[in-house]
């Protein structure tokens, strides 16, 4: 099936709805999930969305960048049944291009372990040279 890749904003609900579609919903703590959903979907830089011919959300790619020299890829998901047709790869891609491209941009995400190989497909490698301050409080949970 075609989808059409494109930059989208999503209201807080259309993205919750969506994660209960994928198993994207469960990299995100349960303390005000829905607060910060909607602050993700305002805010982040890159914002696009894969629909099929009818609209139905299939996939989403969010990221942070400066335009300039990197890109964080903070949440990647396709839809269960939209699975191993690309379209992660072509929203990975989308997203490279939009920060600026892969001659200027450096292009990290923090996978669960089972996006791993995804990753790696994609040839991106793990990397030894990133720091992290994290305090925050986090409680596992599923987006049902």
């Amino acid at each position: 099936m075609p989808y059409t890749i494109q930059s989208e904003r999503l209201t807080p609900e259309d993205y919750i709805a969506f994660l209960k579609t994928t198993d994207l919903g469960s990299q995100y703590p349960q303390e005000r999930f829905e607060e910060r959903i909607a602050r993700l979907v305002r805010n982040a830089p890159i914002s696009l969305t894969a629909r099929d011919g009818e609209g139905v959300l299939a996939g989403v790619c969010f990221g942070i960048t400066d335009f300039a020299y990197w890109l964080f890829l903070t949440d990647l998901g396709v839809a269960r049944g939209c699975t191993g047709q690309g379209l992660g790869r072509r929203l990975v891609r989308a997203a490279l291009e939009e920060a600026g491209g892969e001659k200027d941009i450096l292009m990290y995400t923090l996978p669960n372990g089972r996006a791993v190989p995804f990753y790696e497909k994609l040839g991106m490698v793990k990397s030894k040279e990133v720091m992290e301050y994290n305090h925050v409080e986090w409680t596992a949970f599923t987006v049902t």
